[in-house]
């Protein structure tokens, strides 16, 4: 079986952290079982097992940075054995077989000579372990001088990186925690173990900063990807918005009428949020112009509405995409997109559920905010942000003063494929499905 290697989570992933293994040297896994938690630039995520087999081999530690493609594990079939020394085991055997031509002449002559040479020299045992193992037709564990030198404090405490940052971070003593991980090494979750327990530690400056007290916090790949990729929409994305407020009295009618009717259970409760999420795909429907993004010279139409919804998790956000909304009703939106933020929040997404989207929509209407301007997530065209619901006097048909519902809608968009008209224009559209709501049921 081939060797596990660090899978590429997200599109716009390179490099990823080892959280933690699931599984322990020597566990039989299963394909599709959890096997490790892996941190990429936009979330820490389940990583299931791609193989059957025996975890023969871990490579890379807990709290171990990697790029994409590199080794972490071997999962080995019946009776199959892992490389002694991971990823440069394959890449230096070619090195192995040359020295073995080399050698092979005067190999009586090597095998009388070498015995008589110890114990002065480590690299000679090494090197007639190196030559039995290749005539065996086994990999050999290689020779790597340059890792000589560290291994007397390696051996003293074995810890990732992540727990030495950690560890100084909290003031832990590395000596007092005992490590959980692989061969006894110590994980960024012993070093916090410790700390919250006072075992060698003393109280933390950070993450927990008490008023008035300042703190460098360490950015997560997630909050560094959300730093980067807003610097490449306001930056090169020229926005300009658009905003609305709608008469929000026929959706609350609507929702309770839902309500009334036995629609109210918790797991298949429609909400005010579902209603704008079916506006605004079936508004893209009927403006299709706006259902696109910006390519360099031309721009991309999309024959599907891919519905991108912003999640707010602890680390950061997420943005699940419901495939070919236009496809779905307002259950199956209700539906998926509940399914969709409980496993964002739980951190049991799929990479192809988070990537792609054709636009997107950020409601922070539950937060209290009455109105706001999000950013567009590229390469999308535009993203939608949605307020609260308010009651606030207003002037009906018949001139009189009356307690009235309204919502704050804002587009923001991308200036180089959709004008103030277009926008105008998709907005028009989706004020009318909100304001009649009994057009989504159809």
């Amino acid at each position: 079986m081939p060797e596990i290697q660090m899978p590429k989570l997200s599109d716009t992933m390179t490099e990823g952290t080892l959280v933690a293994w699931k599984k322990k040297k020597g566990d039989n896994v299963s394909a599709g079982e959890v096997l490790a938690e892996i941190e990429t630039d936009k979330a820490t995520m389940e990583w299931e097992s791609p193989e059957d087999g025996t975890l023969a081999e871990i490579y890379v530690e807990e709290g171990g940075k990697v790029n994409v493609g590199d080794k972490i594990a071997f999962i080995g079939g019946e009776g199959e054995e892992a490389p002694k020394e991971g990823e440069k085991g394959k890449e230096e055997k070619p090195e192995v077989e040359e020295e073995k031509e080399e050698e092979k002449p005067d190999e009586v002559k090597a095998k009388e000579k070498e015995p008589k040479k110890e114990p002065e020299k480590k690299g000679e045992p090494k090197k007639e372990k190196k030559e039995k193992a290749v005539e065996a037709g086994v990999s050999p564990a290689p020779t790597q001088p340059t890792r000589l030198p560290p291994q007397p404090e390696e051996a003293r405490v074995k810890a990732s990186p992540v727990a030495h940052r950690i560890a100084a971070e909290f003031g832990v003593d590395l000596a007092s925690v005992k490590g959980t991980g692989p061969e006894g090494r110590v994980t960024e979750t012993d070093v916090r173990a410790a700390a919250k327990s006072k075992i060698g530690a003393r109280q933390p400056s950070a993450p927990a900063i008490k008023a008035g007290e300042s703190a460098r916090i360490q950015l997560s790949g997630m909050r560094k990807i959300i730093a980067q990729r807003l610097v490449e929409s306001l930056g090169p994305i020229p926005h300009f918005y658009l905003n609305i407020e709608i008469d929000a009295g026929p959706l609350m009618q609507a929702r309770e009428e839902l309500k009334s009717a036995g629609e109210g259970a918790d797991a298949a409760k429609i909400t005010v949020n579902d209603f704008v999420l079916t506006a605004a795909v079936q508004a893209a429907v009927k403006v299709p112009r706006v259902n696109a993004s910006f390519d360099g010279d031309a721009i991309v139409q999309y024959a599907d509405v891919d519905l991108g919804v912003a999640v707010a998790i602890e680390d950061g956000l997420l943005t699940p995409v419901i495939r070919a909304a236009q496809n779905k009703s307002l259950r199956e939106i209700s539906v998926l997109v509940k399914d969709l933020a409980h496993r964002a929040r739980n951190k049991r997404m799929k990479p192809e559920e988070f990537q792609g989207g054709t636009f997107t929509v950020s409601n922070l209407g539950g937060m209290g905010i009455d109105s706001f301007s999000a950013v567009i997530n590229p390469p999308q065209g535009f993203i939608l942000a949605i307020g609260r619901i308010t009651k606030v006097p207003v002037v009906d048909d018949c001139d009189q003063i009356v307690v009235g519902h309204r919502m704050s809608i804002t587009m923001s968009c991308d200036h180089r494929l959709i004008d103030g008209a277009l926008g105008a224009e998709y907005l028009k559209e989706l004020r009318h499905l909100l304001e009649n709501p009994a057009l989504l049921l159809v």
